[in-house]
């Protein structure tokens, strides 16, 4: 299992609306709305780092996503 974290930001006022998109996302095991520099942190669980990228590219499909920052952890 590869772990992803997902800082995401979106256009002010359509928070509920990409919440909504975000849970139905494959991969996507939680979603956080945070306040700060980001909207939203996701955490991603997913088999390999190829379905990270998958990830993190459909929730750039969504156009009221306006950025996104992704950190993948390692094992020590």
């Amino acid at each position: 299992m590869v772990i992803g974290v997902t800082m995401i930001t979106v256009i002010p006022g359509e928070e509920r609306a990409v919440y909504n998109e975000l849970t139905k996302i494959a991969g996507i095991r939680e979603v956080f709305h945070v306040f700060g520099e980001y909207d939203f942190i996701a955490i991603i669980d997913v088999p390999g780092l190829s379905e990270i990228n998958k990830t993190v590219d459909k929730m750039r499909e969504n156009e009221m996503v306006t950025s996104t920052k992704t950190i993948i952890g390692a094992e020590l």
